[in-house]
């Protein structure tokens, strides 16, 4: 299953050449990771409050392919890869119609918000493999 994010680029996200910089497809992944959790259902603002857990990248693997442009109407792409007992990797495109301007791998543990150590992902977390 793949699900799919819309964004224009804005001239805030561009360097003086109309080009995104770069740390900028960091948050454009973001924001579709958390549209990706928000449409299964799952509410982090929730899953902080009553059960202590949020989650954290552990690790980012990313390719710049293409760049993209100031008023580029983009997609992201976020599909689940893989999903343990206290971790999920996703892996995520970001595109201009067919073209891959941008892909990462994520690992996201999940941690407790106490202490910051690992715990284990939520069920409702674990449900959105199966």
């Amino acid at each position: 299953m793949i699900h799919r994010f819309p964004l224009r680029v804005y001239y805030e996200d561009t360097d003086l050449a109309g080009i995104v910089y770069y740390a900028n497809y960091l948050k454009f992944i973001e924001r579709a990771r958390s549209e990706f959790v928000r449409d299964h259902g799952i509410d982090q603002v929730s899953l902080k409050e009553e059960k202590g857990v949020v989650f954290a990248v552990r690790r980012l693997e990313a390719d710049y392919l293409a760049p993209a442009l100031f008023d580029d109407v983009l997609t992201v792409e976020t599909s689940l890869e893989a999903v343990t007992g206290a971790r999920m990797a996703m892996a995520q495109d970001v595109k201009r119609g067919d073209t891959i301007l941008f892909t990462a791998l994520v690992t996201l543990v999940a941690i407790r918000l106490s202490d910051g150590a690992p715990t284990r992902l939520p069920a409702e977390i674990r449900h959105i493999a199966s």
